[in-house]
């Protein structure tokens, strides 16, 4: 039987990288599986159902949310988007690492609801270099800039929360650690609770064994 997987939670400010990040990390090493989120919204031109998002009705949204079926949840623009607990239970089980990219808000509902689950927040070396990466994109007004960095500073009230703190300087050298901190976290004992188990039960036969 595979080893249980481990839930990790990367959130980050807006231009920190995350989802370069996530591309690399999935390209770069094997049994990471990114969660899917489930939404309101309607699915835009391309999308599909199940891949990019799980597209459900409001309805069935709100009771996946009476069901305790959401490890987290929010509403976006009269849309509710969260994460279904069934599908990564499910991915969880076959021994993927899951990755949810989700905002800090969400980041809170997972460590209430999954404690032993690994947060992660994504941030660039200071706020200078995230103005300019912010900047440099081009595809934004200066009006949404100051917002992004106003989001910033409230979101960086959050990051006390969250068990690892990743400066995304450089990106190779990134993916690597990030990697590292989930390989890791497969050693802690929460983690472990199989083997602890199997180990308990094992000393306690061996020594009813007359050894």
């Amino acid at each position: 039987m595979a080893e249980r997987g481990i839930l990790t939670v990367v959130s980050g400010f807006s231009g920190a990288g995350k989802g370069t990040l996530m591309k690399e990390l999935l390209r770069n090493y094997d049994g990471y599986a990114l969660s899917i989120s489930a939404t309101t919204r309607s699915p835009r031109e391309g999308e599909e159902h199940g891949r990019e998002y799980f597209f459900l009705e409001r309805e069935a949204f709100e009771e996946l949310i009476e069901t305790d079926r959401l490890l987290e949840h929010a509403r976006y623009q009269d849309n509710y988007y969260g994460t279904p607990r069934d599908y990564v239970e499910e991915m969880l089980e076959q021994g993927f690492d899951v990755i949810l990219e989700i905002e800090v808000q969400g980041g809170a509902q997972i460590r209430e609801k999954v404690p032993d689950a690994l947060l992660i927040f994504v941030t660039p070396p200071s706020a200078e270099e995230l103005r300019r990466r912010l900047v440099s994109r081009g595809t934004e007004t200066p009006e949404k800039i100051r917002g992004r960095l106003l989001r910033a500073e409230e979101e960086a009230e959050y990051m006390p929360l969250y068990d690892a703190i990743l400066v995304n300087d450089d990106l190779d050298t990134c993916v690597r650690e990030l990697h590292s901190l989930i390989r890791n976290a497969h050693m802690r004992s929460s983690s472990r609770a199989p083997f602890i188990s199997q180990m308990k039960q094992e000393l306690k036969e061996l020594n009813q064994g007359g050894y």
